[in-house]
């Protein structure tokens, strides 16, 4: 008898159970295509967007077109994005995999400056700017335009906690796909083989490195301490020999300076179209690189340029740590393929099957794509 109530207790349970699922499902509210939401920007802007976004221009944060493309497996939306981004997307493998992109509108913009009649002819659903730029929000909102603050920085230039504040956002404003803790774990998976394999080097067996951030015949710049460079050192077991420049993000610096830290490895990003040979052979200016410590040895790489220019946060980011962990210390990373590792992580997390050659190119940028102009 006991057992019988036991059972009878426990089938109206569930047939409660079934009861309120049933009557919470039937008062889901729908939304609406035609209606609107609410999310909050990385400057606490409280931005009503349209639950349907289908046109989308992207102001002055120039990794953020490719990120939504990836994402979304989609460029269709974005109608205006920066120069800078477009001159990535040319010479990247963005085109090539989203080409409809290269037909995004960059007039809109001169420099930093927003042509506000030219941005209202592209029709945004949304327009995304970068938190600094707090008096374009004030022009745009102004505008009656919808505009999200996206930030670079303010997770101290975390890439990988970078990139995954910018794809819980775009989750929010694009109501889509829900990649954000994805992203998030398999770029902290990555972190932490890293971390692992470095955390065992002594301070005079750790590289000194030097981002060569901008180059050429009048301009060299590196990263000071608030700065990505700063963050990729650290992750991969290294120095940053700019990290001195405590106060300085992208820090101009002259060759008496360098020939002092006298770095043992040099990564240049593609915010230059400098490539290694033009340090090995003093291509560029009267700079004389020769006595160099990173550039005697051939220590002397360009940073992969995949969606973006993988210097900044961006979808590349696992891949980045693992470049410049494997060219900081091979021996530690021999086992690592970057070709493979590049294919398994774009098919797992946005369902984009690439080449060999197409996941090869990531690491051999073209120099065009250091034609920007920043500020």
């Amino acid at each position: 008898m006991k057992s019988r109530r036991i059972l009878s207790l426990l089938i109206a349970a569930l047939l409660l159970l079934g009861s309120l699922a049933v009557l919470a499902s039937c008062g889901e509210k729908k939304v609406d295509p035609n209606g609107t939401h609410t999310v909050v920007d990385h400057n606490d802007n409280a931005v009503e967007v349209p639950n349907t976004v289908r046109r989308v221009v992207v102001a002055d944060i120039f990794p953020l077109p490719s990120v939504i493309a990836v994402l979304f497996d989609s460029a269709d939306m974005i109608v205006g994005m920066p120069a800078a981004s477009m001159a990535a997307a040319k010479n990247g493998l963005l085109g090539e995999l989203y080409p409809e992109i290269l037909n995004a509108k960059t007039d809109f913009l001169n420099g930093s400056e927003v042509n506000l009649e030219e941005l209202l002819k592209l029709e945004p659903d949304v327009v995304i700017y970068s938190s600094d730029s707090v008096a374009l929000g004030e022009q745009l909102r102004g505008a009656g335009l919808a505009a999200i603050a996206i930030s670079a920085d303010k997770w101290e230039y975390n890439a990988i906690e970078t990139l995954h504040q910018w794809v819980l956002l775009l989750d929010q404003v694009f109501s889509v796909n829900g990649r954000a803790e994805k992203v998030q774990s398999y770029s902290e998976q990555v972190l932490a083989r890293v971390t692992e394999r470095v955390s065992g080097l002594k301070y005079e067996e750790k590289q000194r490195v030097f981002f060569l951030f901008q180059y050429s015949d009048t301009t060299l710049m590196t990263s000071g301490h608030n700065f990505f460079g700063q963050w990729w050192a650290e992750a991969i077991g290294a120095v940053n020999v700019g990290g001195e420049l405590t106060n300085k993000k992208a820090a101009p610096v002259n060759m008496e300076q360098v020939y002092a830290w006298d770095p043992s490895l040099i990564f240049i990003t593609n915010f230059t179209t400098a490539q290694p040979d033009d340090l090995k052979n003093n291509t560029i200016g009267s700079y004389d690189w020769s006595p160099v410590a990173a550039v005697k040895s051939g220590a002397v790489y360009k940073m992969p340029l995949g969606m973006y220019r993988s210097y900044t946060a961006g979808v590349d980011t696992p891949l980045t740590l693992l470049w410049l962990a494997k060219h900081a210390y091979p021996d530690l990373f021999e086992d690592v393929d970057l070709i493979a590792e590049t294919k398994a992580y774009y098919a797992e997390l946005f369902g984009i099957t690439l080449t060999d050659e197409q996941a090869s190119s990531i690491f051999h940028p073209a120099a065009e794509a250091g034609h920007v102009v920043l500020g």
